[in-house]
């Protein structure tokens, strides 16, 4: 995928899934004040770290599983368990990142069970596994941009049904890049890898984005 279409998947997505960020203080210093306070029984200060955040965990979970009222059930179940596990959180990473952790593994954990009950419902389309060149740019170059004039909410149609179309490890690398903006490091930490798988996951996943949204492009 192209600058141009990151930018613009981005712009019709938002953190926070609405079509624009969330506004809300991010400072990781405010988050280390409220941590330290919610560690000493502060519901109050939980409270903030929840308003803080709910946004942004919301649209990674919403983003990975496309279903809204499952997603909403789902962010619930991130903050309770983050408050129960809170006590031992240290602060050797952002807590957003912890956040984006504990996300990581209630939204498997759920897709586990639903593959389970379903018998593959959710399987996602597997990938080509080649190797690519350590020396590769992450972002493929060339390829024609989707229509610059398409409106952000059919834009947001079209990019939310291309990500729908990638496996989970894909999906979420480029959720968590490109939507959330964490850097390779944090991502690693979330999805418990390194920074090299994250690298190679996000170079298919954008190829594979791109060809989505090109055959869109060229389809109408």
């Amino acid at each position: 995928m192209n600058k141009s279409s990151l930018d613009a998947s981005n712009q019709a997505l938002g953190p926070d899934g609405s079509g624009a960020p969330e506004v809300s203080n991010m400072d990781p210093d405010d988050d280390a004040r409220c941590v330290a306070l919610a560690q000493r029984g502060d519901l109050r200060a939980y409270d903030s770290l929840v308003t803080r955040h709910r946004g942004r965990i919301f649209a990674m979970i919403r983003n990975m599983i496309h279903q809204e009222a499952d997603a909403w059930d789902l962010s619930q179940e991130v903050f309770i368990k983050a408050w129960q596990a809170l006590p031992k959180f240290e602060s050797k990473a952002r807590f957003s990142t912890w956040l984006y952790r504990i996300a990581h593994n209630v939204v498997y954990d759920w897709t586990r069970k639903r593959k389970i009950e379903s018998a593959g419902e959710l399987n996602d389309e597997i990938f080509e596994r080649n190797r690519i060149d350590p020396a590769a740019t992450t972002a493929p170059s060339g390829g024609e941009a989707p229509d610059d004039t398409m409106s952000h909410g059919e834009l947001r149609v079209k990019i939310e049904a291309a990500l729908g179309k990638l496996s989970e490890d894909h999906r979420e690398a480029v959720i968590l890049k490109d939507v959330q903006g964490l850097s390779y490091k944090e991502i690693a930490d979330v999805m418990g890898t390194s920074i090299g798988t994250v690298m190679s996951r996000l170079f298919y996943a954008r190829q594979k984005l791109q060809t989505l949204l090109k055959d869109e492009y060229d389809a109408r």
